[in-house]
C-alpha cells in the first residue's frame, strides 16, 4: 500500500456546519478555505458574485487571496496563466461571453500543463443578449483541453471546488479544471448545504502544493522556456500527452471522489445514476435539470414504468465506458441539451453519447435529442415528464419519430404581430436650425452660436418614455442633453451596460432612431465598420441618404476598460464617429464592481471597506487624456449640471465627426443606487465634482487644451471633501487622513497639469 493510500484510509468524517447558501457563495467559501494565492477576474453576470464575496471576506481578513481586477476576461485569463506559471495556486470565475472572450487563452494553459481552477457559471451566449442560464458557453469548453466537472447543486459547487484543485495538481494529471454549474438556477438559489468547519480540514485534504520545480518561471536559478512554437510532430506528441492525461484524470477523479466521501460523507461518482439499475427509458441531463427529473422517475415508477436519470459529474474526460455500462439495457434515452450544435442534428452530448454507444455492439438504445431551456427558460417537472413520454413512445415504436428537435419553442402568430406605437422620426424632425457651428480661420477652432436653452426643449427626445433606469440615474438624462446639440439623424450603438439594458429589451425599444447593441469589447470596431460601409456605399451611389447622419457609440459602466483596445484602434484610424462615455465610476450594470474609472478609495462591491482594505487601491484612469494622445480632432468632458457647456460641445463633436474624424467625450454620470447618494441630489453632486476640480470641464481641439469652466476664476472652487461627503461610498475617506491626502494630491496634480496645458497649446 502506498503512503498516499494509507493516509487516505485514515481519513474520518470531518466536523461540518450547516448553512443556507447559493452556489456562488459555496464556491467562494471553498476558495476562502483553500486560500488561493491569486484570483484574476472580470465581472460578468451571473459569476460576478464570487469575486464580490471574496472581496468582502478579504476586507474581513478571512483569506489572503490577491484579487486582481483585469481589464477584461481575456486579461483575467492571462493574469491567471501567468500566476500559475509562477507557481501560485490560482482561481477564476466567468460566464457566457466573458468565457468566449478568454477562450483563446484556455488551450494555451492546458497545452502547457499548468494547474488552476475556474468556475464557469453557465449562461447563454450572445446574440441576442440573454443573461440567464443555459449551456452554450459550457459546450465551447469541451475542446479546450480543460477537465470539466459539473455541479448540480450549491453543495456540489462547494465540494467540487475542493476536489478540483486536488485533481488539477495531481502528478498524473496537471491540467486546469473547470467547475461548471447553472447560472441563476444554482448560482443564486440558496439551498441547505454543509461545509467544513475548519479551513485546515480542506487544506489537509488537498495537501501540500506539489513542488513546482522546473515549471516555476519565477525561479531564475532554473531558467526555462514556456510556449515555444512546435512543428507538426512535436505538436502531435504534445496533444497525445494531453489526451493521455485526460484518460488518467478519469481514474484520478474516482480516487479523489472516494477519498472525499470518506471525509465529507458525500458521494460524487462519475455518473449519478438515479434508479438506473433496471431502467428501460431514461433521460440524460446535465446539472440542475436532472434534479427535477428525479421526481418524475418516482412518479413513473409508481405507474409501472422503469424510468431513470443519468447525470454526469464529469464530462471531460467524457465518461464513455460508464455510459455504455449504464445504458446497456435501456431501450430509449432522451438527451436533453441546453445548447445546440447548429446544423449537427443534436447537441454535443448527443453525438458523444451516440459515439460511445456505437462501440458496444450489444447496445440497442434509441437515442433522441431535444434542445431545451435556452436563455434560462425554466424546466419544470412536467417538462421532464414530456421528455419521458417521448422516450416511451420511441421505445414502444422501436424508433424515434423525430430523433432531433427543439423543445418549448413557440411558433409566431400573424394576429399578434407587434406594430409600432409611433411613426418614425427622422431628418428635419431632429433639426432645430438654431445651432450654428463655424470655423475660425485664424485659430482653426470651432465657434458655436447657441440659442437660449429653453428654445431647444422643442426638439424631440431621442428616447421614448418608458425606459427602466433607476431613479436619479443621470446616464439617460445626460445623453438626452447631449443629443440636444446634435442636429439631424443619428445611428447609435450602445455597448452592453445600464443605458442599453434599460432602453432595449425585446420586443420593446425606447430608441426612436436606428439602434445597435454589441458587447463591451467590440463596440468601437463595430461602429467603425458601420461608418465606413455607409460612406463607401454612398460613394458608389448604392444608397441615397443625407450627408448629415451622425454615428455615435455610447459606452459606460466600464465599457472603456474591456473595450479600450478597439476604441484606441478606431481613434488611430480616425473614423468619422463619436465615442461618448457616461462615466458612473463602476461596472454598475453587473452590480457596482470597481472599474478602472473608479477613483482611489471609493467603495464598490469588489473594493470593499474593512479592517484589511480601504476601498479601491489605485487611482482612476484618465481616459480623455489617453484618447487625446491618439491625436483625434476633438476630445471633451461634460456634465449635465453645466448644460450649455455640454450642448455646445455636442455641436462641436458632430461637426468634427462629420468633417474630420473621431471624437471622444466623457460625461460624468451619477448612480445614486451605488454611489449611495440621494436621488434628487445628482445635479449638486456633479457640480461639486467639477467645482472641486476632480472632474474638470475642458476640451482638446487638434491637440490644444482649453478649460471651458475654471472654478478658481469664478471663485467657486470647493474642497474635494465637499464632494466626497455627498456620497455614502466615500464617507470613510473623510476619516482617513492618509487616504484622503493621497486622493487630494492626485486631484491637484491632474488639475495643475491641465492648467499648464491650457496656458500652453504646445503641451
Amino acid at each position: 500500500m502506498s503512503i498516499a493510500e494509507e493516509n487516505a484510509n485514515k481519513l474520518a468524517l470531518a466536523e461540518q456546519v450547516t448553512a443556507f447558501e447559493s452556489g456562488n457563495e459555496a464556491a467562494a467559501m471553498a476558495a476562502t478555505q483553500i486560500n488561493y494565492h491569486i484570483m484574476g477576474y472580470f465581472p460578468i453576470t451571473p459569476s460576478t458574485e464570487i469575486a464580490q464575496i471574496l472581496d468582502q471576506k478579504k476586507a474581513q481578513g478571512l483569506h489572503d487571496i490577491k484579487l486582481i481586477a483585469a481589464d477584461g476576461e481575456h486579461g483575467s485569463a492571462g493574469i491567471c496563466y501567468g500566476a500559475a506559471m509562477s507557481g501560485a495556486r490560482v482561481i477564476n470565475a466567468t460566464s457566457a461571453n466573458g468565457f468566449m472572450y478568454m477562450l483563446e487563452q484556455l488551450p494555451v494553459q492546458s497545452g502547457t500543463r499548468f494547474p488552476m481552477v475556474m468556475n464557469l457559471v453557465t449562461r447563454a451566449i450572445s446574440g441576442p443578449l440573454d443573461i440567464r442560464g443555459d449551456h452554450s458557453d459550457l459546450y465551447y469548453a469541451l475542446n479546450t483541453g480543460w477537465i470539466i466537472l459539473t455541479a448540480s447543486t450549491p453543495q456540489a459547487a462547494y465540494d467540487m471546488n475542493i476536489m478540483a484543485l486536488k485533481l488539477s495538481e495531481h502528478a498524473d494529471v496537471r491540467l486546469p479544471v473547470i467547475v461548471a454549474y447553472d447560472g441563476f438556477f444554482t448560482s443564486h438559489q440558496k439551498r441547505k448545504l454543509s461545509y467544513f468547519k475548519d479551513a485546515k480540514t480542506v487544506q489537509a485534504f488537498i495537501g501540500e502544493q506539489p513542488p513546482v520545480g522546473f515549471d516555476d518561471v519565477a525561479d531564475p536559478s532554473h531558467p526555462i522556456t514556456v510556449g515555444a512554437h512546435m512543428n507538426g510532430d512535436d505538436l502531435l506528441n504534445n496533444h497525445y500527452q494531453l489526451s493521455c492525461a485526460h484518460d488518467r484524470a478519469a481514474k484520478v477523479f474516482e480516487q479523489i471522489a472516494a477519498e472525499y466521501e470518506r471525509l465529507s460523507g458525500r458521494s460524487y461518482p462519475t455518473l449519478d445514476l438515479y434508479k438506473m439499475e433496471d431502467a428501460e427509458v431514461a433521460l440524460f441531463l446535465i446539472n440542475s435539470a436532472a434534479e427535477n427529473a428525479k421526481d418524475i422517475v418516482d412518479k413513473l415508477r409508481g405507474q409501472g414504468i422503469k424510468a431513470g436519470v443519468v447525470r454526469p459529474n464529469i464530462i471531460r474526460p467524457f465518461p464513455a465506458e460508464e455510459l455504455r455500462a449504464a445504458l446497456r439495457n435501456v431501450k430509449a434515452l432522451l438527451v436533453g441539451e441546453r445548447a445546440d450544435s447548429y446544423g449537427g442534428q443534436g447537441g454535443n452530448m448527443t453525438h458523444e453519447i451516440r459515439s460511445a454507444l456505437k462501440l458496444d455492439p450489444q447496445n440497442k438504445t434509441i437515442v433522441l435529442s431535444r434542445v431545451f431551456g435556452l436563455g434560462g427558460k425554466d424546466f419544470y417537472p412536467e417538462d421532464a415528464e414530456a421528455f419521458f413520454r417521448l422516450a416511451i413512445e420511441a421505445m414502444e415504436q422501436g424508433k424515434a419519430a423525430k430523433p432531433f428537435d427543439y423543445y418549448g419553442h413557440v411558433p409566431g402568430d400573424d394576429e399578434h404581430q407587434l406594430k409600432p406605437v409611433m411613426s418614425p422620426k427622422y431628418g428635419d424632425a431632429f433639426k432645430s436650425g438654431l445651432i450654428h457651428v463655424t470655423r475660425d480661420e485664424a485659430t482653426g477652432k470651432l465657434k458655436v452660436k447657441m440659442p437660449p436653452l429653453r428654445s431647444l426643449t422643442a426638439k424631440p427626445k431621442r428616447l421614448a418614455p418608458g425606459h427602466g433606469a433607476c431613479p436619479g440615474c443621470s446616464a439617460i438624462t445626460a445623453l438626452e442633453l447631449f443629443y440636444k446639440g446634435i442636429e439631424g439623424d443619428v445611428v447609435t450603438l450602445f455597448q452592453t451596460g445600464c443605458a442599453y439594458v434599460v432602453t432595449a429589451g425585446y420586443p420593446f425599444t425606447s430608441h426612436k432612431q436606428t439602434f445597435i447593441h454589441n458587447l463591451f469589447q467590440n463596440g468601437a470596431a463595430t461602429v467603425s465598420g458601420v461608418v465606413e460601409a455607409f460612406w463607401e456605399r454612398k460613394r458608389r451611389g448604392e444608397i441615397e441618404v443625407s450627408d448629415d447622419v451622425t454615428f455615435v457609440m455610447v459606452t459606460g459602466d466600464g465599457g472603456l476598460d474591456i473595450g479600450m483596445g478597439p476604441a484606441i484602434g478606431a481613434a488611430l484610424r480616425n473614423h468619422r464617429m463619436i465615442i461618448l462615455e457616461y462615466d458612473n465610476e463602476g461596472y454598475m450594470n453587473t452590480g457596482s464592481q470597481l472599474s478602472y474609472s473608479t477613483p482611489l478609495g471609493h467603495m464598490t462591491s469588489t473594493s470593499g471597506v474593512g479592517k484589511k482594505q480601504k476601498g479601491k487601491a489605485f487611482h482612476h484612469k484618465d481616459t480623455p487624456q489617453i484618447m487625446a494622445a491618439t491625436n483625434i480632432p476633438y476630445v471633451f468632458t461634460g456634465v449635465e449640471s453645466f448644460p450649455q457647456d455640454l450642448i455646445m460641445k455636442a455641436a462641436k463633436a458632430q461637426w468634427y465627426a462629420q468633417h474630420e474624424g473621431l471624437v471622444y467625450g466623457k460625461i460624468l454620470s451619477t448612480c445614486p443606487l451605488n454611489w449611495r447618494s440621494e436621488d434628487p441630489q445628482g445635479t449638486k453632486i456633479l457640480k461639486a465634482a467639477v467645482d472641486s476640480c476632480f472632474f474638470p470641464l475642458y476640451e482638446v481641439e487638434h491637440g490644444a487644451t482649453t478649460i471651458t469652466y475654471n472654478p478658481e476664476v469664478k471663485n467657486a472652487r470647493v474642497p474635494v471633501q465637499d464632494w466626497l461627503k455627498m456620497m455614502g461610498k466615500t464617507k470613510h475617506m473623510l476619516a482617513d487622513d492618509e487616504l484622503l491626502g493621497a486622493f487630494e494630491e492626485e486631484v491637484e496634480r491632474r488639475w495643475e497639469r491641465l492648467k499648464l496645458k491650457h496656458e500652453n497649446p504646445m503641451l
